[in-house]
């Protein structure tokens, strides 16, 4: 048999002519005009008046005081709660605003302590048990991580992200999404991420479908401890493979891929995407990892509930400001004070979780047990279902369908099809070459993120065809 020999010229035709059509199923998404609104209604003066009524209590250490009405976290959690029910009333959806508890006991906490976060839940009018969740921490530690007496202003760690929260409840609850969003101040992060985990109960308890975390945990530092000073960029971190996969899913995932396609990576891929499209001078670096080096953060809880999580932040750390007794030493000024935090830039990222939520909440119900076709085909077919009765599809115009090289990190290519589809061929697109996913779309543009296919990267438990 003669064998044919390819030139470099004729690959690289070969290779165009691939990527032609590919390239002929490019159907870009549009832009809707009103999130640049509410990125323009986010304000860097109300969230620095915010951190600095959050530092002006002192300490809020887990184990600080809870009785003083100016000191401690008592002080700091009441005046979050109280602070939700003033912004509740000049809302166009109004918040339901309670506190969620548990007393435990731990490594940081030597004595049953009881451990309070506080909520505000802005209720969907189509899907309401459909959950997305913006959240920061209430408390704040130094050098000692039971010193819950001296000061620990937690300026940035984590007051700024604490503020952030309080401030996207001021923008999101002006408008009213098919889903819910619950605004959430967690405590106990420091001490062991007790807050997440209490709450992750509750949710279950309630019944709640949590579709994703947005965990934000310092959100105001521009300059780090390598001298580096910027306020362009920000790290999304995402866990690639469920924390709760089964050895059944993992075997699946062996010969199917999505190692890199958990939920809360693709979520990341959204907030990716959204910076690009609305926050000006604002790029993500998705980093493919649970949180930093050996670290944690308060997505962590609802990863292990198994639900999708991410963690928002700086890029550029200043390890002088995070756990530290303020003093002076050698010259080098340590400790979690405000001047360390940059409100414009706060507010940036704020902005950031502001328009991830609005598109979360806004589209239509999640597409479920999403599957794939082709093996040994020429072409790729992708199948979903969608959750949910009429009301909660109220708002579905349609369906994008994803897919990018494996060695992509965001999804290049896109087609859109119509509320009524349940599959689409992607003709000429080979399956082994490719990743794929599908998002909903509504009425007004706004998308969920791209579901993954197979169990990897399911938001919803797979249904049954109808």
């Amino acid at each position: 048999m003669k064998l044919k020999t390819l030139t470099c010229a004729a690959v690289a035709a070969q290779a165009l002519a691939s990527a032609t059509v590919a390239d002929g199923h490019i159907d870009p998404p549009v832009e809707v005009q009103r999130l640049h609104g509410m990125v323009a209604d986010v304000s860097a003066d109300r969230i620095e008046a915010d951190i600095r009524k959050l530092v002006g209590f002192g300490t809020r250490h887990t184990l600080s005081d809870t009785k003083s009405e100016t000191r401690g976290i008592g002080a700091a959690r009441r005046w979050i709660e109280a602070e939700f029910k003033r912004i509740s009333e000049g809302c166009e959806a109004k918040l339901e605003v309670y506190t969620v508890s548990d007393t435990v006991t731990g490594r940081r906490i030597p004595e049953p302590t009881e451990v309070v976060s506080v909520i505000a839940i802005q209720r969907g009018i189509l899907d309401p048990d459909r959950v997305v969740m913006m959240s920061g921490d209430i408390d704040s530690r130094i050098s000692d991580p039971l010193n819950g007496v001296d000061d620990s202003p937690g300026a940035n760690d984590n007051a700024s992200g604490m503020a952030g929260t309080i401030e996207a409840a001021r923008v999101l609850c002006q408008t009213k999404f098919p889903g819910t969003i619950v605004y959430a101040g967690l405590s106990g992060e420091e001490q062991g991420l007790y807050g997440g985990e209490i709450l992750a109960r509750h949710a279950k308890e309630k019944g709640w479908r949590v579709m994703g975390v947005l965990n934000n945990d310092m959100i105001g530092n521009i300059e780090g401890i390598n001298g580096v000073i910027n306020n362009t960029t920000a790290r999304v971190f995402s866990e690639g493979t469920r924390d709760t996969e089964t050895p059944e899913e993992a075997r699946t995932r062996r010969f199917s891929g999505g190692e890199v396609d958990s939920p809360s990576r693709n979520i990341a891929r959204l907030v990716d995407r959204l910076a690009d499209q609305y926050i000006p001078n604002l790029d993500v670096m998705m980093i493919y990892r649970l949180d930093r080096f050996g670290r944690g953060g308060h997505h962590r809880p609802f990863n292990e509930a198994g639900w999708p999580g991410v963690r928002i932040m700086e890029t550029n750390e200043n390890y002088n400001r995070q756990h530290q007794d303020i003093r002076t030493e050698n010259g080098i000024a340590y400790g979690d004070v405000i001047e360390g935090v940059n409100f414009d830039y706060a507010a940036k990222l704020t902005s950031l979780n502001v328009v991830t939520l609005a598109s979360m909440a806004g589209a239509p119900p999640f597409p479920s047990d999403v599957k794939l076709e082709g093996a040994v085909q020429p072409s790729t077919t992708i199948s979903w279902n969608v959750p949910g009765d009429e009301r909660q599809q109220a708002n579905l115009k349609g369906f994008r369908i994803y897919w990018r090289l494996t060695t992509d990190a965001q999804w290049r290519w896109s087609h859109f099809v119509p509320a009524d589809a349940r599959s689409h061929t992607l003709e000429n697109v080979v399956i082994d070459n490719y990743f794929f996913g599908v998002a909903a779309v509504a009425n007004d543009g706004l998308e969920s993120p791209v579901v993954f296919p197979g169990p990897m990267g399911a938001f919803e438990k797979p249904q049954a065809a109808e």
